[in-house]
């Protein structure tokens, strides 16, 4: 009797051809799913993304609003990249974010310190918080093994209700006619503008995108990293320190995201209130994955990921759909991209099992 049995196996290498071709491939898969979606909806699906597109880079207004998303998506994007690589599950993005938001919020509107150095002072506590709000379960799980899925994402219920209870209890603006939300920051404080409310955010983002793919491909710690992501026991066996490494890059990993969430409140509201928590951080999960957590990929797939928010909204006056749709779609292309993906990395085997008299022989 014959027994078919289908296995995953690791490629030896893969071809830089694979790496380019298989996320177009997995996108352009993507794109016909979410068509068939959109017809079973009643929906064009060449008018509904035509619209998207319009609604995303039809104007200078629009292109200017697709960045000010991807921002947030990008820093957050490149911080849980650095955890993912070395399979720490960092889930906690959204709440690294609130709390720099928070810490450079906390600058703004109560420190007295010279005009000058408000901004950077602001942005450098907003970074040291997401750092320190990331190094809690980094430490639970170099001392004690505490599962990080679990603690990461409990912290940002923590710290999103801490950021609520701010804004409309202490630090509520009294003369704010009932409005939830602080007073609003001295101008010293104000992240600059490139164009339309896209700030500079979007250079800090670009920056530390290449500084990071240097660190990774070209540094030995991006090695290390690389090491104990692929095999734990061969990193222990070279020496590589793995608790050390863990809180070392998930410290880095809560600094980008508190970073992104002091550009926020710095760069756009210049006020602490609603909207800081829009789910950027479990958006940059999606990010990082998709790019295969390239850094510079990361900042293309943000710019698409924001596109389609964005996009959505546009696909909702005009077409006439629920806004959500865009959300949909972001899952529509999600599947097929982690796919390619997984064949990126490993190929399928088909392994035969014959049995007779009781002994078992395996062909492939």
């Amino acid at each position: 009797m014959n027994n078919i049995r289908i296995v995953f196996e690791k490629r030896e290498s893969v071809s830089r051809q694979a790496i380019f071709l298989v996320p177009i491939l997995s996108f352009l898969v993507s794109l016909f799913l979410g068509a068939i979606l959109l017809a079973l909806s009643g929906a064009n699906p060449l008018r509904t993304y035509a619209a998207m597109a319009r609604g995303a880079f039809g104007s200078w207004y629009n292109i200017t609003e697709t960045l000010v998303k991807a921002i947030p998506l990008m820093l957050t994007g490149l911080g849980v990249s650095i955890a993912f690589r070395m399979r720490f599950w960092n889930i906690g993005a959204e709440g690294q974010l609130v709390l720099g938001g928070v810490a450079a919020a906390w600058v703004a509107l109560f420190w007295t310190i010279p005009e000058w150095s408000l901004l950077p002072v602001s942005l450098l506590v907003g970074v040291i918080a997401g750092a320190l709000w990331a190094g809690i379960p980094a430490s639970l799980k170099a001392a004690l093994e505490v599962d990080e899925t679990l603690t990461t994402l409990m912290l940002n219920y923590v710290a999103i209700l801490l950021y609520q209870h701010l804004f409309n209890g202490p630090w509520r603006d009294p003369q704010g006619y009932g409005f939830p939300g602080t007073t609003q920051f001295p101008q010293a404080a104000w992240l600059p503008r490139l164009a339309g409310r896209a700030h500079l955010g979007l250079v800090f983002a670009l920056l530390l995108a290449g500084l990071l793919w240097f660190v990774l491909y070209r540094t030995r710690w991006g090695f290390e990293l690389n090491i104990i992501g692929e095999n734990i026991t061969s990193a222990r066996y070279l020496g590589i320190q793995i608790g050390t490494n863990i809180v070392l890059a998930l410290l880095f990993s809560g600094a980008l995201s508190g970073l992104a969430g002091a550009c926020e409140v710095l760069g756009i509201a210049h006020r602490l209130q609603q909207g800081l928590s829009l789910d950027y951080g479990y958006t940059a999960i999606i990010v990082a994955w998709m790019a295969q957590l390239n850094p510079i990929a990361i900042i293309f797939v943000a710019i698409l990921m924001a596109a389609m928010l964005v996009g959505g909204d546009q696909v909702q006056l005009m077409m006439r759909l629920p806004s959500a749709v865009g959300i949909v779609l972001q899952g529509m292309i999600l599947i097929p991209m982690l796919a390619g993906s997984l064949f990126t990395e490993y190929k399928i085997r088909v392994i035969r099992v014959e049995e007779k008299s009781n002994e078992l022989s395996v062909r492939s």
